[in-house]
């Protein structure tokens, strides 16, 4: 009597695929449980290969009503990113960044069925936000002006919580802007002045920038030779050698009497010897630009506008 062999079957939901070397892998993950997030799918990957991935919060920026998180996940040699307006959604598109480039062959139809839910007590983020700092750009191109300056005006708090200051300026309009880092800083300050741009009426718009178009455009070395107004004429006597003279007031005194703007820019390096540094922008025509450096920001402008002041000095005295 011959003997029949018979295989157990498998029970319901224990199906599961192998790799073909025996070692655990995606396919392994290729299961009938299709309700699982990337961050799951992901953390098994990491556990069954003994590499567990791990996450980090590379930024926070935005405002309070419409934040932005970035979140990186590296596990073994591979190292993705994902971008979100909360640190979950960020997180889930990070590990599925990760999981497509594991993935490598699109057949394997790895499961991702589970969207990640936005925080229902919070309105959903607009489908394409603005991005004010272009938009600020377009705007100045579109009209013919000069394109939006940025600078630092302040830098605050303890290097763990600092807080920046940044002011926008498109020809005579100016906004400032504050955050946790400069480019949060910046995007507001853009924000508030491109706002500020679009409620004035045209009309008043054109005819202000016209104005100070001309006013600058007068301001040559030849004018300020021939200028009889009071603050040239001290500047051309003064010494430039008084310790603790507040040579940032006295250069904006000069500026306005002479129709200069006068603009600071701030270097992101220290100099060799460790200092601050700065840049200072007159308006001239052709336009000034002086380096300053100091222990402190503050004292970076001060010595650059020291030397913006030596230089109209000895410009406006040439014979």
């Amino acid at each position: 009597m011959s003997k029949e062999r018979f295989t157990a079957a498998p029970k319901r939901g224990s199906e599961k695929t192998v790799t073909a070397r025996g070692s655990p892998g995606l396919n392994e993950m290729h299961t009938t449980n299709v309700s699982k997030t990337p961050i799951q799918l992901l953390h098994e990957f990491g556990t069954k290969t003994n590499n567990s991935p791990v996450y980090t919060l590379e930024k926070a920026e935005g405002q309070p009503h419409n934040p932005s998180f970035t979140f990186r996940v590296t596990i073994g040699e591979i190292s993705c990113s994902g971008d979100g307006p909360s640190k979950k959604i960020a997180k889930h598109k990070a590990a599925e960044s990760a999981l497509n480039v594991l993935r490598g062959d699109a057949t394997l139809n790895l499961p991702m069925t589970e969207p990640i839910k936005q925080d229902v007590s919070k309105p959903p983020a607009k489908q394409a936000q603005e991005n004010p700092i272009g938009s600020l750009q377009e705007l100045a191109v579109q009209k013919g002006w000069r394109l939006p300056e940025y600078f630092v005006s302040q830098e605050a708090g303890p290097a763990h919580k600092r807080e920046f200051t940044l002011s926008c300026r498109v020809e005579s309009f100016v906004e400032t802007g504050s955050g946790t880092s400069k480019k949060v800083a910046k995007k507001i300050a853009a924000e508030k002045l491109l706002a500020k741009l679009r409620s004035i009426p045209t009309e008043n718009l054109n005819s202000s920038v016209k104005k100070e178009i001309v006013n600058n455009a007068g301001c040559t070395w030849d004018n300020l030779k021939k200028s009889s107004g009071e603050k040239i004429n001290l500047l051309k006597k003064s010494p430039l050698s008084i310790p603790n003279t507040d040579y940032v007031k006295m250069l904006t005194e000069v500026a306005e009497e002479q129709g200069i703007r006068v603009s600071y820019l701030d270097i992101g390096e220290l100099s060799a010897n460790g200092q601050f540094q700065c840049l200072a922008e007159l308006s001239t025509n052709p336009v000034t630009v002086c380096h300053g450096t100091g222990l402190i920001c503050g004292n970076a402008h001060n010595d650059a506008a020291h030397n913006a002041l030596q230089y109209l000095k000895i410009m406006a005295g040439k014979k």
